[in-house]
């Protein structure tokens, strides 16, 4: 049976710019926090660094013609503070015009820019300042995201302000798996409040200037199941998560406040750390950080199942891979006698489980309980697996090929129930810097042979040009 998309639906792929531009010190651009972190030893596999990653920055015309030649419809891409504010100083107009010349060219190739200010590269010298976890990094990304729209605003519809706030700030700041490091609940909770009251200030200022923009922001979610609904231990443990992950972004955003069971679950382990934070949080900035959005892009990689009885050997934490080497806390603040439950399903390079039945619903629970009149977007969803160039040249990557297809279906199937998505993006465009992994892992549906530059589209790519081309699955 053939299934198609709603007209108007986008096919797309995602990169960020620090995972593929390369020139890190080239065109005035300054060192930032990966820049930093990657040169930590221990911190990144291989001691790996984004100094050159797939040299986009370079390569970009080129990489555009990939895309057209795939049948991108939108690209998904972020723009480096590190370049376009140098040190979170004045404006560097160098970093902006490659800006300007990438977009230019995705739009003579009729691929629609979709941007993402903050995609976890903040300046190093902001970092130094304090970080997210100074009330000072708001008023220092507004202008930066003002500045962005100085040059590009003309040309650009759709605008993401964040990407994975809960990595930015809980992953980074109190598990130290993600660059600037640090290892501390209090850090980790006034990070999560700078950076969605910097969401939400963006988005009032770019809404005063220019009405007609499309602004969102991008959280990933998961899907938590209790391993038992009768169990009240496992239901709790799914509760936590849940709310660690989800519902401490979707609440304030979507409801103008935190989750009041959060809140108790995390004072309980580090009450000074909560204490902290709501002194950080002002009455006002609610009202920020719910300020009405055009879009909402949610990034889905896989769900988990919970319990809260110990499950010895077959214990399979997703959140155990993210940063193996460096690994020192948990992300989540309130984490004792939470347990993550084997289920047998097949898993990727990344150690994740292939769920896509989650995908469809997630889909659906944010479109009924947050956002039924926000448009939503698939905005990453991919999958790392361990290919290779054949003989004949060709990258048989059957198992991408079969994920992408399952969870294109998958979206499909949430709009079918009724939710409105309107568009998809495959993570990623390109194999490149995957973070503490280095270039360890690959997520690609074009090869990058970071030795020679050389680009390969995978067989995964074939078929998801085939699925473009027909529109349909």
């Amino acid at each position: 049976m053939t299934r198609s998309f709603p007209d108007g639906f986008l096919f797309g792929a995602a990169t960020a710019a620090y995972q593929i531009e390369g020139a890190a010190f080239e065109d005035g651009r300054t060192a930032s926090i990966w820049d930093a972190f990657a040169r930590v030893p221990g911190a990144v596999v291989a001691g790996d660094n984004g100094d050159v990653a797939c040299d986009h920055y370079h390569r970009y015309s080129d990489d555009v013609a990939l895309m057209k030649e795939l049948g991108l419809q939108t690209y998904r891409f972020s723009t480096s503070w590190s370049r376009v504010r140098p040190d979170g100083g004045p404006v560097n107009a160098r970093g902006l015009d490659f800006y300007k010349r990438l977009v230019d060219e995705l739009l003579a190739a009729d691929i629609v820019p979709w941007l993402t200010l903050h995609h976890w590269d903040m300046p190093q010298a902001l970092e130094e300042k304090g970080g997210w976890t100074s009330r000072d990094i708001v008023d220092r990304f507004v202008e930066y995201a003002l500045s962005v729209h100085d040059a590009l605003g003309d040309r650009v519809q759709h605008w993401t302000t964040m990407n994975e706030p809960w990595c930015s700030s809980f992953l980074s700041y109190t598990a130290g798996v993600h660059a600037p490091g640090r290892t501390s609940i209090r850090d980790g909770l006034l990070a999560s409040h700078h950076l969605l009251l910097s969401h939400g200030r963006a988005v009032q200022a770019l809404r005063e200037r220019a009405p007609e923009l499309d602004l969102g922001i991008t959280l990933n979610l998961t899907v938590a199941d209790a391993a038992d609904e009768a169990d009240p231990l496992d239901v709790d443990a799914a509760r936590r998560v849940d709310g660690q992950f989800n519902r401490w972004f979707l609440d304030p955003i979507f409801r103008g406040a935190y989750p009041a069971d959060i809140v108790r679950d995390i004072r309980d382990v580090d009450a000074d750390a909560v204490s902290a934070w709501q002194q950080a949080v002002r009455p006002e900035d609610l009202e920020a950080i719910s300020a009405p959005l055009d879009a909402l892009g949610i990034n889905y990689y896989h769900g988990e199942m919970l319990s809260g009885h110990p499950q010895g050997d077959a214990e399979g934490n997703p959140h155990e891979t993210a940063g193996q080497q460096r690994r020192t806390a948990s992300p989540f603040p309130s984490h004792e006698g939470v347990h993550w439950v084997e289920r047998g399903l097949p898993r990727t390079g990344m150690g994740w489980e292939v769920q896509p039945e989650g995908l469809t619903r997630l889909l659906v629970r944010i479109g009924e309980e947050y956002a039924p009149e926000v448009p939503l977007y698939v905005t990453e969803n991919g999958v790392a697996y361990d290919d290779e160039v054949g003989e004949d040249g060709r990258v048989a990557d059957a198992d991408r090929a079969a994920f992408l297809r399952d969870h294109v279906a998958a979206t499909l199937d949430a709009i079918e129930q009724g939710i409105d998505v309107r568009g998809y993006f495959y993570w990623s465009l390109l194999d490149n810097y995957e973070w503490a992994w280095g270039y360890a892992k690959r997520f690609g549906i074009v090869r990058v042979d970071y030795d020679t530059q050389q680009r390969t589209i995978k067989d995964s790519g074939l078929e998801y040009a085939r699925i473009i081309a027909a529109r349909a699955i």
